[in-house]
């Protein structure tokens, strides 16, 4: 097998275990979605430190840790990137426990678009007439939703809003995916660790206190968190990004999908208009980027002959 099918076959992996995320939340409906963020941290630095103990790379960790320590911009931009990605995970924990999968859904499909406009705003990328046309019909669709709803859809919002923010804070660290989430839950450790000596001295907290099941699903969370990453980064490295760009529709396909189907969630004749005009935008926009892509290979080839 090629290395970009590889490649491709492990982002599509990794796309399908963040799409299939709210099976694994919705089994720990009963537990506090802050207590859930906690675990989640926890675990994942646990399984990560692991991990980079096993793979051999403690020596690149405290390089990375000393690299960023002697770059103070990058560092407090990883400190900001690893607050942002855990109020993400918060509010993404928040909406699957509490029946708001199609929102969470419409927020993933709504990243993309917003990725493209802090590009242009803050590293100055350029857009063609059909990505912008793709844009604005994708806010369009989030007018008719907000009209709909008849509130704006926060949830969604914040959660594009907050995956955005991540990227634009990241954009300029490079780390390898292992140690980068090792890092960027250390930096959320001592404040996940402090709230739960909270919740165990109020007799709050639910894990070592409701049962087996609970304890290892909140553990195993670590792993839930780490394996679609460590997938992701593998695809990254083999794959065209606008190919990349193109899989990670997978995931919020999935979610809405489970949304509507097994967790029945209502999903009206309105909200399919808006859904169906958000699709449209994001072919629009893929197949432009495609097409740019493909021109500038040839052009670059042609260059070299």
């Amino acid at each position: 097998m090629s290395n970009e099918k590889k490649g491709v076959l492990a982002a599509f992996l990794a796309y399908v275990f963040w799409g299939a995320f709210p099976l694994y939340w919705k089994l720990l409906e009963h537990v506090p979605s802050m207590e859930i963020l906690l675990s989640r941290v926890i675990w994942s630095f646990v399984f990560t430190v692991l991990a980079v103990v096993l793979f051999g790379m403690r020596k690149d960790l405290l390089a990375d840790i000393k690299y960023l320590w002697s770059h103070q911009k990058h560092f407090w931009q990883l400190a900001g990137a690893s607050f942002v990605i855990s109020m993400n995970w918060y509010l993404y924990i928040w909406a699957v426990t509490h029946n708001h999968l199609i929102e969470t859904s419409l927020g993933y499909y709504i990243n993309p678009l917003l990725s493209v406009i802090f590009g242009v705003i803050f590293f100055k990328e350029t857009l063609n007439r059909a990505q912008w046309v793709a844009t604005g019909i994708a806010f369009i669709a989030v007018i008719i939703l907000t009209i709909n709803y008849g509130s704006v859809p926060w949830v969604a919002l914040l959660i594009a809003l907050s995956f955005a923010i991540y990227g634009v804070l990241k954009k300029k660290i490079s780390l390898d995916a292992t140690r980068g989430l090792a890092i960027e839950t250390l930096f959320i450790l001592p404040i996940a660790l402090g709230y739960y000596v909270y919740l165990f001295t109020t007799q709050q907290a639910s894990f070592l206190h409701v049962g087996v099941k609970t304890d290892i699903l909140m553990i195993v969370s670590g792993l839930v968190t780490a394996i679609p990453l460590i997938l992701f980064a593998k695809g990254a490295q083999n794959i065209p990004l606008y190919l990349l760009g193109f899989i990670q529709y997978v995931s919020p396909t999935i979610v809405l999908i489970l949304g509507i189907v097994l967790y029945k969630e209502p999903f009206s004749q309105v909200e399919l208009i808006a859904f169906s005009i958000i699709w449209g935008a994001l072919l629009l926009f893929s197949g432009s980027k495609i097409i740019e892509t493909r021109k500038a290979h040839h052009k670059s080839a042609f260059k070299n002959l």
